[in-house]
């Protein structure tokens, strides 16, 4: 006999002990305001703890709703656009109690488990804000970008050195080519080591410099067109192929949702933020993660002023 369990056992709350106030990111409002659900630590390191939702029963085909992980993270860790952020640092230790494989409890604002108790007590947007820009502008914000990048030799850490699909993929989005660059982009989906694989992180970098830069400079709405479809594209079936956190990340991006490290990139691409300390707090994340977002930032930077000199080009004829 199967035994069922409709309410799962509620975990032990810490009584006593207010819970820990944190920022969260908008992407997690329809996650963190609904009723609370159960999930379970998938990673927990010093500076961060990773959180899955428990898949539920479902009725009918159709994927899972994201996102589907979360982070909790320290002040001077790496602000992903589904985090929450605690004023405590890393030195504080605030998650040293915390266990992978613990049950945990998500909703009505809290995220608790064993050893973690944290509240969202306010909202920060995971899409920057560019402000509108000339192709002119655009262009010249990408070349600081790119002299940014040769400096500090972005190129020494991309994971995916010496393979052929990122280079097809950023051909095929620069020509507008929207089934060369899904051709392109689901042979990368997932590949590489860790909980963001290398093809993921290049992924998410050009899918929100498409949707941004695209949606900030004039002309730019081809690149937007392409975000929007590449974007379903390669989270069709993420869920599937790669991570749990890499597919949230996808969905994220496709939603125009960045980390903040890639945020303060973008807005020096506008002119809003100095290049080389963004540059230096982007290439310092992770192992290569890093270096694979600025590659997939930079490849959808080249491809909408590429989509957007194209688009300007028969009015210059017509004229």
């Amino acid at each position: 006999m199967t035994i069922v369990l409709r309410d799962p056992i509620p975990l032990r709350t810490l009584t006593g002990r207010p819970p820990v106030p944190a920022a969260a990111g908008l992407p997690l409002r329809p996650l963190l305001e609904a009723p609370r659900r159960p999930a379970r630590v998938i990673a927990a390191f010093p500076s961060a703890v990773y959180l899955e939702m428990r898949v539920e029963p479902r009725t009918g085909a159709g994927p899972a709703p994201e996102p589907r992980v979360l982070a909790v993270v320290c002040s001077d860790a790496v602000r992903l656009p589904n985090a929450l952020v605690l004023a405590a640092t890393r030195r504080q230790r605030p998650f040293r109690a915390v266990r992978e494989g613990a049950e945990a409890w998500v909703g009505d604002g809290l995220v608790e488990t064993d050893g973690l108790y944290v509240r969202a007590r306010r909202w920060w947007d995971a899409v920057p804000a560019l402000g509108p820009l000339t192709p002119a502008g655009a262009a010249r914000g990408v070349r600081v970008l790119e002299d940014a990048l040769d400096e500090a030799d972005a190129a020494a850490g991309f994971g995916l050195a010496g393979h052929p699909d990122p280079e097809t993929l950023a051909a095929a989005c620069a020509a507008g080519d929207l089934a060369g660059a899904v051709e392109a982009a689901e042979r990368i989906v997932g590949l590489g080591p860790g909980l963001t694989p290398s093809g993921d992180d290049v992924l998410a970098g050009l899918l929100v410099s498409l949707r941004l830069v695209g949606g900030a400079v004039r002309g730019g709405e081809r690149a937007v067109w392409l975000a929007g479809w590449l974007g379903a594209a390669v989270t069709a079936d993420a869920g599937t192929r790669t991570t749990a956190l890499a597919a949230t990340l996808l969905h994220c991006a496709a939603a125009g949702s960045a980390g903040a490290d890639v945020a303060a990139v973008l807005r020096a691409v506008a002119g809003r933020e100095a290049p080389r300390p963004a540059v230096r707090r982007l290439l310092a994340a992770g192992h290569t993660s890093g270096a694979d977002l600025a590659w997939g930032v930079r490849a959808g930077c080249r491809a909408v002023l590429a989509l957007a000199a194209s688009a300007a080009a028969p009015h210059r004829a017509s004229a």
